[in-house]
C-alpha cells in the first residue's frame, strides 16, 4: 500500500505493519504520515424483519410460509411480504446440505432433555433461512412499495442454486439463532 507525505516530500511507501489504526477504524497521522482508512460500508438497501412463520400452510401442495416486513431507507412505511416455499423443497435442500447430520453433529453436546426442542427449532429456522434467502432473490429482482407474495413457484430453481452456494452462511445464521 503507498502512502504519500502530505509535505511537499517526494512520496514514500509504508508498510501495513506500521499503521496506526484508532479503535474506531478512522485513519491517524504519524510522522506527517496520512494513515488511510477503510471505506465505511454502505448501510442495507432493506430493513427486513420477520413479521411470522414459518407456518405450514393448509392445502396442496404442502408447503410453508414467512411473511416479513421490508421497508426501502427511501420509502416512507414498509411493506409485506408473504414468502412460501415447497415442503419437497425443504427436504431436497435439506438432504443436499446433509442437515440431519449436521444438526445431530451440532446439537451432540446440548443435554438429552433440551435436543428435541433444539431439533425442532433448528428445523424452524433452517425454513425461516430458505425463506429469506427467497426473499433476497426477490428484492434484488425488483421489489415495488405495496404488499406482495413470493409463491412457491417463484424463484424455485433461483433459490435452489442460492442455497447451496450460500450454504455456510445459512448454517451460520442457524447456529446463532440457536445460541450456541
Amino acid at each position: 500500500m503507498s502512502i504519500i507525505l502530505i509535505a511537499a516530500a517526494p512520496p514514500i511507501n509504508v508498510s501495513a505493519a506500521s499503521m496506526q489504526v484508532s479503535r474506531a477504524g478512522h485513519g491517524t497521522m504519524r510522522a506527517g504520515v496520512f494513515m488511510q482508512t477503510p471505506p465505511i460500508p454502505q448501510p442495507p438497501a432493506f430493513r427486513i424483519t420477520l413479521f411470522y412463520g414459518p407456518e405450514a400452510l393448509p392445502g396442496a401442495p404442502a408447503r410453508y410460509s414467512c411473511v416479513f416486513n421490508v421497508k426501502k431507507r427511501s420509502w416512507k412505511a414498509g411493506v409485506q411480504v408473504a414468502v412460501e416455499v415447497s415442503r419437497s423443497q425443504v427436504e431436497r435442500l435439506r438432504e443436499a446440505l446433509h442437515l440431519e447430520k449436521w444438526t445431530s453433529d451440532l446439537l451432540s453436546s446440548v443435554s438429552d432433555d433440551e435436543r428435541s426442542a433444539y431439533e425442532l427449532r433448528a428445523q424452524d429456522l433452517f425454513v425461516k433461512e430458505l425463506c429469506s434467502a427467497k426473499l433476497e432473490l426477490g428484492l434484488a429482482a425488483h421489489v415495488k412499495q405495496e404488499n406482495a407474495s413470493l409463491p412457491v413457484d417463484c424463484l424455485a430453481e433461483e433459490l435452489e442454486r442460492a442455497v447451496r452456494e450460500s450454504a455456510d452462511r445459512l448454517k451460520s445464521g442457524i447456529i446463532a439463532e440457536l445460541g450456541l
